[in-house]
């Protein structure tokens, strides 16, 4: 055994012959932390997504008028077609009293292809390129025209659907049959 002296040495030295419980309890608690922030500093490198933001967006204005005289058309079928890196798929609007639509979430740098579908007028589809961040486009609507026939008959060449007959054939009157 010790003798006292040798103790007070000790415990003046700051060197405890055993560490106490709550010595060790606070060295296992630091320990954990460090280990388990380890961890979770690996886990994250490993999985889960990170976060992208979303692409800007363009506000893309629509006025669809007709072309006679310049009035607005009313409840007309605007149709967009985005075919980009960002977006694909299509989304359909109409018209207000003014003859306008309005959309803001078609990503810049993409394509869209604009078609307008309105009663009694021709459809109408092009492509635009989204590349700033605000487009307006005016679209002017025409009236269908008549359609083409290959059985109309021309006034001016006399031929019947483009096949000219040499010389008319004369007929001889048949007799039915006696019973």
């Amino acid at each position: 055994m010790k003798s006292m002296s040798e103790k007070r040495t000790i415990l003046k030295s700051g060197l405890s012959p055993l560490p106490t419980l709550g010595k060790l309890l606070a060295l296992s608690a630091i320990a954990s932390v460090l280990l388990l922030s380890a961890l979770a500093h690996a886990q994250d490198e490993k999985r889960g997504r990170k976060y992208q933001p979303p692409p800007a967006t363009a506000r893309v204005s629509i006025a669809v008028v007709k072309d006679s005289n310049g009035k607005p058309i009313e409840n007309a079928a605007v149709v967009f077609h985005l075919t980009g890196d960002e977006g694909k798929g299509n989304m359909e609007m109409k018209t207000n009293e003014e003859g306008k639509a309005m959309i803001d979430v078609i990503p810049v740098g993409d394509t869209m292809r604009l078609q307008i579908v309105a009663s009694g007028f021709q459809t109408f589809g092009q492509d635009y390129k989204i590349d700033t961040d605000s487009k307006e486009i005016t679209v002017r609507m025409k009236r269908p025209q008549s359609q083409y026939s290959a059985y109309e008959h021309s006034a001016a060449s006399g031929t019947s659907s483009g096949t000219q007959s040499a010389a008319p054939q004369q007929s001889t009157p048949q007799t039915p049959p006696k019973q």
